[in-house]
């Protein structure tokens, strides 16, 4: 469904060599197959203050709220991920624009309120499919396809990550920002924060996303470096994924990393 180190150059900027030499330096720092270190106390406490006020005041809200997110007008439902109070989807949706999906297939696993698919549909992808299992955040994908005029081309669906997604026909790319950390979730909106314990409820969508894939075909994930990145490691691995590093944001307390995945 993700840091106090240097701020990478933005993607957009990269010149080919700059570039080769920003993977190599996240890699050694953010590589998929690190070992995972135990945070302290304090850092524990952080990340548990930051959780509990993000799902009363943010997650579990019972209202809907209108929004400008990416280049987007948006309609968020209840319960369903904003993406005004949350960096990720604006940093990721960036990276998405620089992407050439014209004529492209896609799936985005985990829509939330749709502003990847917005994105992906904006890069040229023919057909987007926007997958949450909150049902609330795929008839917000579906609101704001309509509302963003792209209804013609993201197609909103409720499941629980690809498993209600036919095998056939395949996708060119997949684009997911899962829950970054492992916990039990209180309920469907808290599942935008936490994937279970062990992440137990994201542990099919590499597997899923593999069999989904044409030949060629990329994935892009982004994480936390809070995250587990040891064990996703393992389930990319297992999946048969490659992880490259192609993206990082530096905030005060933690990084957003973006990898791209390939089996070729």
């Amino acid at each position: 469904m993700r840091r106090r180190r240097g701020l990478a150059p933005p993607a957009a900027k990269w010149s080919r060599g700059g570039r080769n030499t920003v993977e190599k330096s996240l890699q050694d720092r953010f590589g998929l197959t690190r070992p995972s270190t135990p945070y302290g106390l304090a850092r524990r406490w952080l990340r548990g203050f930051i959780h509990f006020f993000s799902y009363h005041l943010i997650l579990a809200r019972q209202s809907t709220r209108k929004a400008r997110a990416a280049g987007f007008d948006l309609i968020v439902r209840p319960t369903v991920f904003h993406p005004r109070y949350f960096l990720t989807s604006e940093y990721f949706a960036s990276f998405i624009d620089k992407l050439d999906l014209k004529g492209k297939s896609v799936a985005e696993v985990g829509t939330g309120s749709g502003v990847l698919s917005l994105a992906a549909a904006r890069a040229g992808a023919e057909r987007v499919v926007a997958i949450d299992i909150n049902p609330n955040a795929a008839l917000s994908a579906a609101d704001n396809a309509r509302l963003n005029n792209l209804a013609t081309r993201v197609f909103p669906v409720c499941s629980n990550l690809l498993s209600a997604i036919a095998p056939r026909p395949l996708f060119d790319v997949i684009l997911s920002s899962p829950p970054s950390f492992a916990g039990e979730p209180r309920d469907v909106a808290d599942r935008a924060w936490v994937a279970g314990p062990g992440y137990r409820d994201i542990a099919l969508l590499f597997a899923q996303a593999r069999e989904r894939l044409k030949p060629g075909g990329r994935v892009y994930v982004l994480l936390s470096s809070d995250s587990d990145l040891g064990l996703l490691g393992r389930l990319v691995e297992e999946a048969g994924f490659r992880a490259k590093l192609v993206g990082e944001r530096s905030i005060v307390f933690e990084s957003f990393i973006l990898y791209e995945l390939s089996a070729d």
